[in-house]
């Protein structure tokens, strides 16, 4: 990973990031970082959260927040708020996510009975598509490899499985983060991510970003990324100096310095 100052910052029309440890510092979030925000979107770049966060989170981001569009449930939709409108587009349509949903429940009671210690997560009430485990967030944290447990089983269950800084998700679908962010920026933006790649960055900073990372030239882990090291399936281009929402601000301030 290259530092942060190494990254070109001419050319960049948006700016794509995780939430959670990203955006965030030890699950609050900053004047300086929402300020950091605010500024990115005055400045006219495109700001899009992309996270693992439930759509009632995901609401209040799209209506509330300085922000474009948002991809919430790891890939399950994005919603953007327009003239006065909350718009939201899933992947699946409703009868098809009623039924997977019903399907979680089972699931999770054999992973909470198999890893002592992990716990649904608080926010999983708000969910639409996806199974939630609170491994450090909620909870007395847990080991990584607790963590990967959860992730282990919930793919024998079938699941699509990520692990985030705070929570294992777990979905039946092969959407990610990654492939809604691609619908998202042809749909509403006009963009074709393999074309653009070069004008957006991304930023992160667990294991659920990595096809983002993978994905983009200027893909940016905030320093806590080095937490996860060995264990992401592809590793972001360059680092920040901070962590966590610090990072986020580092980054803000580089690129609107390169404009």
């Amino acid at each position: 990973m290259k530092p942060l100052a190494d990254l070109p910052a001419r050319g960049v029309r948006g700016v794509l990031f995780d939430i959670d440890e990203t955006l965030t510092t030890e699950g609050r979030l900053t004047a300086q970082a929402y300020s950091a925000m605010e500024s990115l979107k005055d400045a006219q770049l495109l700001v899009v959260p992309i996270t693992g966060r439930p759509a009632g989170w995901c609401d209040h981001i799209a209506r509330m927040w300085p922000v474009d569009a948002v991809v919430g449930e790891n890939g399950a939709f994005y919603f953007w708020h327009e003239a006065g409108r909350l718009g939201k587009r899933f992947v699946d349509d409703d009868a098809t996510r009623a039924a997977k949903r019903a399907r979680l429940g089972a699931i999770a009671d054999r992973i909470l009975s198999a890893v002592p210690g992990c716990a649904l997560a608080s926010d999983q009430a708000y969910r639409e598509a996806d199974l939630a485990i609170d491994f450090c967030e909620d909870v007395p944290a847990l080991p990584l490899a607790a963590a990967e447990r959860i992730a282990h089983l919930m793919r024998e269950a079938g699941l699509t499985a990520k692990i985030s800084s705070i929570h294992v998700n777990g979905w039946f679908g092969d959407y990610d983060k990654l492939a809604t962010t691609r619908l998202l920026v042809r749909e509403r933006f006009g963009l074709d991510l393999e074309r653009d790649n070069a004008s957006l960055v991304f930023a992160g900073d667990s294991p659920n970003d990595a096809p983002m990372f993978g994905f983009f030239e200027r893909s940016v882990g905030v320093a806590n990324v080095r937490r996860f090291a060995g264990r992401l399936a592809a590793e972001p281009k360059f680092v920040a100096r901070g962590e966590s929402g610090a990072g986020f601000a580092e980054l803000a301030a580089h690129l609107l310095a390169g404009r």
